[in-house]
């Protein structure tokens, strides 16, 4: 039987303190280390057998996907990165307290540092493509090209996938 996993990343930072990350690259705190460990072991014992896997750009999924693949002994899997499965962009609301903000994202400005176009990760991407803000309607738009194209389309040649990404490009899916 075919089958595709779809893990949300272990607990970043940026979680912790209740704040908006986006595509700010945040790491794991020791809890979400250890929720990733969880889910390697728990696929583990379910008998999960990946041939492929992939992740985001963002180290809190990265990171995720690798402490599950070491929990599984399954390391050796290729693993595709795409800039399509990071998180929804929120623009200027990045960085903030959820609680203390109730207004819609405003987009980055084009000589914010935050802007995607600085980082090098996204220097293949064609700067019209990357996002300076993003509804969750947009990030749907952003990922489901990528989900039907690529990772459906490893169905033809693989039995179990493994998707390791965050809360809402896993919901746009």
């Amino acid at each position: 039987m075919k089958s595709i996993v779809l893990l949300r990343h272990g607990e970043s930072v940026w979680n912790k303190e209740n704040r908006f990350t986006g595509w700010t690259d945040v790491d794991l705190t020791e809890k979400g280390v250890a929720e990733a460990y969880r889910a390697g072991n728990l696929l583990k014992e379910k008998g999960y057998v990946f041939n492929k896997a992939y992740t985001s750009y963002l180290k809190r999924a990265v990171k995720t996907l690798n402490c599950v693949l070491d929990r599984m002994d399954q390391d050796w899997i290729p693993v595709e990165k795409s800039w399509r499965l990071n998180e929804k962009h929120y623009g200027s609301l990045q960085g903030l307290n959820k609680s203390e903000t109730d207004i819609a994202p405003l987009p980055l400005s084009e000589d914010d540092p935050r802007n995607p176009r600085f980082d090098i990760r996204y220097k293949d991407v064609p700067d019209k493509e990357l996002p300076r803000t993003e509804s969750l309607k947009d990030t749907v738009e952003r990922i489901l090209p990528y989900w039907k194209e690529v990772i459906c389309a490893t169905l033809r040649t693989a039995d179990q996938i493994l998707v390791a990404a965050h809360g809402n490009s896993l919901r746009g899916i």
